[in-house]
């Protein structure tokens, strides 16, 4: 399938430095992010009580966050879950007290505003616990990313296992810079995203590398910029059609999704964006500045023993 119908070849790399730039300002701004806000964890990392709530009819969650906040609970987060009579409150560790404890006391506030609410169930993470959790999520992104940087490299050349790999910390960086600078919660089910955009983020990489690898060999040029530009334009209708379809799929659950997946649907609809782009500009501009020729790809012909000799008169 073609959405496209390219008659000639797009120059992206003449705008690589550009887009270096742009990267380079977009990274700076999501570690300024972390620094000055940093991320908000949710309770899967700091620990605390999720409470859930159902009510006879639509819950009015101001009014909702109002008595609980009368109550002794101002820093309790309450969202809708699932549906509109479904209510989901978070609530931050209290030394000394049990989590049975905190979900009685957060039922006979909210019972206050209306009678009709009942407790459908509640979760207790330790502090402890989040921590382990903390760690290793952030494990299991580094060894992916270093996993990934050992395949590549084997798998074609160590320049593009470099540009790949810095594709990949572009993408994980600029999305949790996203959640950091909205304030947007991040718990467990994000860091699932996350590790779901570096794949498709690496997909997209691979197939570019591989067909940029192929050019190398069958391009009779010299120019390695004009190479990755046939490379980038002849894979852009496969990058276009994936892209478009895995939007397509993420706006539906971001949309009818419900609240539980919300925060999922937004990390992988930006990280698609960020992939695509990441895929076409970052991975190959930084290969090109890694200095990437047509010899670096092309295998080198071994003489086979004895052929001095059969070409002898």
């Amino acid at each position: 399938m073609q959405l496209l119908k390219l008659s000639s070849t797009i120059r992206f790399m003449s705008a690589r430095k550009m887009s270096m730039a742009f990267s380079a300002l977009l990274i700076l701004a999501s570690i300024a992010s972390f620094v000055t806000k940093g991320l908000n964890f949710g309770l899967d990392f700091t620990g605390g009580t999720a409470v859930e709530v159902g009510f006879s009819q639509p819950a009015d969650l101001p009014k909702i966050r109002k008595v609980l906040a009368e109550n002794g609970f101002a820093d309790a987060a309450v969202t809708l879950f699932g549906s509109s009579q479904e209510v989901l409150v978070r609530i931050a560790p209290r030394d000394d007290v049990k989590a049975e404890t905190i979900g009685n006391q957060l039922i006979d506030a909210l019972k206050l505003a209306d009678s009709s609410v009942e407790m459908r169930r509640i979760e207790f993470v330790g502090p402890s616990v989040g921590e382990d959790l903390k760690e290793d999520g952030g494990l299991a992104m580094l060894t992916a990313l270093l996993c990934i940087l050992v395949y590549v490299a084997f798998r074609f050349e160590w320049r593009f296992a470099i540009g790949a790999v810095a594709a990949l910390f572009h993408d994980v960086i600029l999305t949790m810079g996203l959640f950091s600078l909205l304030g947007l919660e991040f718990d467990l089910t994000i860091l699932a995203a996350i590790l779901a955009v570096i794949g498709y983020s690496l997909n997209d990489t691979i197939v570019v590398s591989d067909r940029i690898r192929e050019n190398f060999r069958k391009v009779r040029i010299d120019d390695t910029l004009e190479i990755i530009n046939i490379s980038l334009t002849q894979t852009m209708n496969r990058t276009l059609v994936t892209s478009i379809t895995t939007i397509l799929v993420l706006i539906a659950l971001f949309v009818w999704g419900g609240q539980t997946i919300h925060g999922f649907a937004t990390a992988l609809l930006f990280g698609v964006f960020i992939g695509t782009y990441s895929s076409v500009y970052v991975a190959s501009s930084v290969a090109v500045a890694m200095g990437v020729s047509k010899e670096d790809l092309i295998p080198v012909e071994v003489e086979k023993e004895g052929a001095d000799l059969d070409a002898m008169p």
